[in-house]
């Protein structure tokens, strides 16, 4: 594998990585009622996903332009880790907005009681 694919596939996992990590917690902030924190962190998951993407993007731009990659288990991984990273995020989103109708919810009732 050439030194560019390389260090293509290891952005990837990088700010992949980086964007699950970030989803996580924001996951774990809005358990704790931080539901506008963990929606800027989930912003900034995004972000981070969005970088690992552009690299992909770059891969699949030269294959496109007939220059195919070398296959190869690092690269696997760094399409792994992207794609995981993706599903976290999107879940996350769904888990904030739990969190959140789960925490008007317990204020509505106590409105009522």
């Amino acid at each position: 594998m050439d030194e560019r694919t390389v260090e293509i596939a290891f952005n990837i996992i990088t700010y992949s990585g980086n964007a699950r990590g970030i989803a996580v917690e924001a996951i774990e902030m809005a358990k704790e009622g931080n539901i506008k924190d963990a929606r800027e962190h989930l912003e900034e998951a995004r972000k981070e996903i969005n970088n690992s993407h552009n690299y992909q993007t770059e891969l699949i731009t030269n294959e496109a332009n007939g220059k195919p990659n070398e296959l190869s288990v690092l690269l696997i991984h760094s399409q792994d880790h992207l794609m995981t990273s993706m599903v976290v995020i999107d879940m996350a989103e769904y888990f904030i907005d739990l969190f959140e109708d789960n925490q008007k919810l317990k204020e509505e009732m106590k409105i009522k009681q």
